[in-house]
């Protein structure tokens, strides 16, 4: 999964968001299966960390290609 536009961005955050307050309510649940509780909380935060790396990766990506078009303006203003 690679995140290709602010859309996917704002959706991922999103999900991120979603999937945090789940697994924070599956830390406070009582009464539940305390393996298949564990198994849930292990693949959450599996999901987590993925979305946290995409967001990470085009956040970067943005960077590098921002930093990129500004040397490329630079240098079309320096040459004669």
């Amino acid at each position: 999964m690679a995140l290709k536009n602010d859309l996917e961005l704002e959706n991922t955050r999103e999900k991120l968001r979603m999937l945090t307050e789940r697994y924070e309510e599956s830390r406070r649940e009582t009464g539940v299966d305390e393996h298949l509780r564990a198994l849930s909380q292990r693949t959450l935060k599996r999901w987590m960390n993925k979305m946290q790396e995409e967001i990470i990766r085009y956040e970067i990506q943005r960077k590098v290609t921002a930093s990129q078009g500004e040397e490329s303006l630079h240098a079309n203003v320096t040459q004669p």
